[in-house]
């Protein structure tokens, strides 16, 4: 009994580490943009990052983590001693590689991991999951890549004023945040939850109703106007304003479809072993993410600013708006995803729009890019397998 114990809560330790290890490294970048316009300070900026990212991970985590725990291997139910070995895996990896500066996905380590400890358990493969999570890796960040140039396009073309673009572009974010799914909520999204009020049920695709529609123009309407008054009292202080709260936006999203890399493993244990609640789970990762923030993002954010200085307000929201629209979307699919890389493929694609002016893509980091996926992928399930099979040989840990 004690021996179990100690495993579960070895288990939990390492989720902690897990998340503290998302919370310091992929939840930085979006508000790195206002830091390099001086429109927050560093210190400001980690501190924002740590709540907002916690908000996210415990209201919108919940799909991508049951897809880790239950859904990447047949058959087997991850036990604690294999969730252990494969959060210390993903963890120390992610830790080794930033550490050396080595790009580590996290959650291609994550996957390859679970995966890795599922077979050692005696787990199959289940390769319908994996065709739905590689096609959506393979696909999104070319379609990311595709938007984040069109926007930095159109934000450059002198046929759309920066005082049309700008709030556009605020009205868009502004109907896609009614949508998206917040586990408070009863019906799970703002316009979901308001749009009974209005009466209007006509029903349209996909279980959406005309009045959802309603509200979600009204709230893009709202995003619309606030930003435009910005914009017309200082143009240069209305568009860093739309950074910082776009930036928090995306760290919202961010700690949303990165928390379940943490809490994933354990899902299993907790809902059927220990018969708690996944907001137990989430609170856990939700803490290990903001301490991650608190300690690690302000290194973080100094060194990503400087880059994101170079490029620009124009470029960092054409980067920033088709990550949060490719978060979101893997949230409710419960797709894991390297956050980073998604924020990488949409710098990509508003690099090409500036190509002309200096701002072109490197071959050879795109190269090592990919090839740190297929690494890390099958490195951690090598490993996380290996792990796995020399720990149950330990008196008292063996099944």
């Amino acid at each position: 009994m004690a021996t179990v114990l100690l495993v579960l809560a070895v288990a939990f330790v390492a989720a902690l580490f897990m998340s503290f290890t998302v919370g310091a490294n992929s939840n930085s970048a979006p508000v790195a943009p206002a830091v390099g316009a001086n429109a927050l300070s560093v210190l400001r900026a980690a501190l924002l990052v740590g709540v907002v990212a916690a908000l996210g991970a415990v209201l919108q985590g919940g799909n991508i983590s049951e897809t880790i725990g239950k859904s990447l291997v047949t058959g087997v139910s991850i036990t604690p001693l294999a969730a252990a070995a494969a959060l210390l895996t993903s963890a120390t990896l992610i830790t080794i590689g930033n550490s050396r500066g080595y790009p580590i996905p996290s959650a291609f380590t994550v996957t390859g991991a679970i995966i890795g400890v599922g077979l050692a358990l005696g787990g199959g493969f289940a390769p319908d999951e994996y065709v739905r999570i590689l096609g959506f890796w393979l696909t999104i960040p070319v379609a990311n890549a595709l938007l984040g140039y069109l926007i930095a396009r159109a934000l450059r073309s002198e046929r759309l004023p920066e005082a049309v673009g700008v709030p556009l572009l605020a009205a868009g974010v502004g109907y896609a945040l009614a949508n998206v799914h917040l586990s408070v909520l009863p019906r799970g999204s703002v316009a979901a939850t308001l749009a009974p009020g209005l009466g209007l049920d006509a029903p349209l695709a996909a279980g959406y109703t005309l009045g959802m529609v309603a509200v979600s123009l009204v709230l893009g309407l709202v995003a619309l106007a606030v930003t435009r008054w910005q914009l017309a009292r200082d143009e240069t202080r209305g568009i860093n304003r739309f950074l910082v709260a776009l930036g928090l936006v995306v760290v919202f999203t961010s700690g949303g479809s990165q928390v379940g890399l943490a809490t994933g493993p354990l899902e299993s244990v907790v809902s059927s072993d220990l018969g708690l609640n996944t907001i137990f789970l989430l609170g856990l990762g939700g803490v290990g993410i903001l301490l991650g923030a608190w300690f690690r993002a302000p290194r973080v954010i100094q060194a990503v600013s400087n880059e994101y200085a170079s490029l620009g307000p124009r470029r960092s929201i054409a980067a920033l708006i088709p990550a949060f629209l490719v978060a979101q979307l893997a949230i409710a699919l419960g797709i894991p995803i390297s956050f980073n890389k998604v924020m990488i493929s949409a710098i990509v694609g508003s690099g090409l729009a500036a190509r002309s002016s200096g701002g072109g893509v490197s071959a050879r980091k795109a190269g090592v890019t990919v090839g740190s996926w297929v690494g890390s992928l099958v490195g951690a399930g090598l490993i996380s397998y290996a792990l796995y099979a020399a720990l149950t040989l330990v008196p008292g840990l063996g099944s």
